[in-house]
């Protein structure tokens, strides 16, 4: 059964950085692609970052350079380092896990974590 566990998530000001980690159980992170998509109230479920299982990272295009993923194939775990937050950036951040490739379109994901809320402060 594959489990992703998000923890990191926050309160913090405008300016601030988190870093949100996604622990994978039941799949390797390295032989397959992971996302962080994120989800506002009253918004669709948007992709922010996705890495493959070699490693070629995606960002969507509202990043602007300010979040970095990466990952630890020891700890089967896969990171979010979110630069700069603004009030923008408040939502609940999923992480997701599919085989194959990355996919900006949520629906072609295959499983899900139950989230970790952002909040930015102005």
């Amino acid at each position: 059964q594959v489990q992703l566990v998000e923890t990191g998530g926050g309160l913090v000001q405008t300016g601030a950085s988190l870093t949100l980690s996604c622990a994978v159980s039941g799949h390797s992170v390295n032989g397959n692609a992971v996302a962080w998509f994120r989800q506002a109230p009253g918004k669709e479920r948007a992709f922010v970052a996705g890495i493959s299982y070699i490693g070629q990272t995606l960002y969507g295009d509202f990043v602007k350079g300010r979040f970095t993923i990466n990952k630890d194939n020891a700890k089967n775990t896969v990171y979010l380092q979110l630069n700069n937050l603004n009030s923008e950036d408040t939502a609940v951040y999923y992480c997701a896990l599919r085989g194959g490739v990355i996919y900006f379109d949520a629906t072609l994901w295959e499983h899900w974590g139950q989230g970790t809320q952002v909040t930015v402060s102005s």
